[in-house]
């Protein structure tokens, strides 16, 4: 690495640094102003306003925009240095545009690695203490009971809830069936169940029916003490669960769901896989911040910066539009999650082909 290498580095980050604490004081101000009255007329503390909501969602919003950073600090900053005639001087020194390119991607190689440590591991916690509050004092989203619940809890082991009530921990009319391939083996049905800890159900006024060829065996009771590989939180399938969990948790959690036969688990799929194809943008939307700023063009840092400013909005759209796509099953959630970048490196190569040599 050289001394100019350094330069455009130290350029890069400061400027990144700066736009997020300049994009940030306006999402925070445009936020509050919104919420203002949902706080107000939930009396929510100010200590739990700043610390348990707004600290938590400034790395929210910062992982959420962080392609729109990127491109927009090396719009800028590369634009001063073409404007300045400064790109013009390292390449009449002999310097290629190929590797005049190494800093800008060896900054967002640390950028993306960031991003990817930052949105998997540390974002995950403060959005469960920022949703928590939301939950409480903005609009609450969290059921406390949910109907016809029906999943495979083991291999070949099918439960179905009619009803069950989180705050009291108990489900009625409950049927959990055993099967050999497609031959049913037992069928224990009860008129309620009731959640004691870990993976330990009690289960009331049962009935159990085992089946050997021909023959049935019925038993019944008032109280059954069973474990069945579920808890509560596993019955409320709900977008917002997705964000509070770290990458291991969220691989782990679709996984499951998938042998027990979950269905809306798109959202789950799509937050996976978009904590992977979010950094990789990092060095898309610097090669195409690059290409498009390097030359000296009439109108300066604000034309390169207003087209910068026009094509980020266009990759947030798209990822947008994927991302709905992914959540209404017309499109895979990997392609999905990947389907922004691979448009935009399309376009990052035709400006690097164009770009001035």
């Amino acid at each position: 690495m050289k001394k100019l290498d350094w330069y455009i580095m130290r350029k890069f980050l400061g400027t990144f640094g700066l736009t997020i604490v300049l994009i940030m004081a306006i999402t925070i101000a445009f936020d509050l102003t919104e919420k203002l009255d949902k706080l107000s007329e939930h009396h929510a503390p100010l200590t739990k306003i700043i610390f348990d909501y707004y600290l938590n969602l400034l790395p929210y919003y910062f992982n959420m925009f962080s392609p729109l950073f990127v491109f927009i600090s090396v719009i800028f900053f590369t634009s001063k240095l073409a404007g300045n005639s400064e790109i013009i001087a390292m390449q009449a020194s002999g310097i290629s545009f190929r590797r005049l390119l190494l800093p800008y991607f060896s900054t967002a190689a640390l950028i993306a690695v960031f991003l990817f440590l930052f949105g998997g591991y540390i974002i995950p916690p403060a959005n469960q203490r920022r949703l928590i509050f939301e939950n409480e004092y903005i609009k609450k989203f969290k059921k406390d009971n949910i109907d016809n619940i029906q999943m495979e809890v083991s291999d070949n082991v099918i439960l179905y809830i009619q009803d069950f009530d989180m705050d009291s921990k108990t489900g009625h009319n409950i049927s959990l069936e055993s099967f050999d391939g497609k031959q049913l083996k037992s069928r224990l049905t009860a008129t309620n169940i009731y959640w004691d800890t870990l993976n330990h159900w009690r289960i009331h006024d049962y009935t159990l029916r085992t089946f050997d060829g021909m023959y049935e065996n019925l038993t019944s009771g008032t109280s059954l003490d069973t474990t069945i590989n579920v808890q509560p939180n596993d019955l409320f399938v709900t977008v917002k669960e997705a964000p509070q969990m770290n990458n291991k948790e969220l691989g782990e959690y679709i996984e499951r769901q998938r042998q027990r036969g979950v269905g809306n688990i798109k959202a789950f799929e799509g937050e996976y896989y978009q904590r992977f194809s979010s950094p990789f943008a990092a060095f898309i939307l610097t090669l195409i911040g690059v290409s498009l700023s390097a030359r000296k063009v009439r109108g300066g840092t604000g034309a390169n910066l207003g087209i910068g400013i026009g094509l980020s909005a266009t990759y947030v759209l798209f990822q947008t539009f994927s991302s709905s796509f992914s959540i209404n099953g017309k499109m895979p959630s990997i392609l999905a999650a990947w389907f922004p970048n691979i448009i935009f490196a399309i376009i990052a190569l035709f400006l690097y082909r164009k770009a001035p040599k």
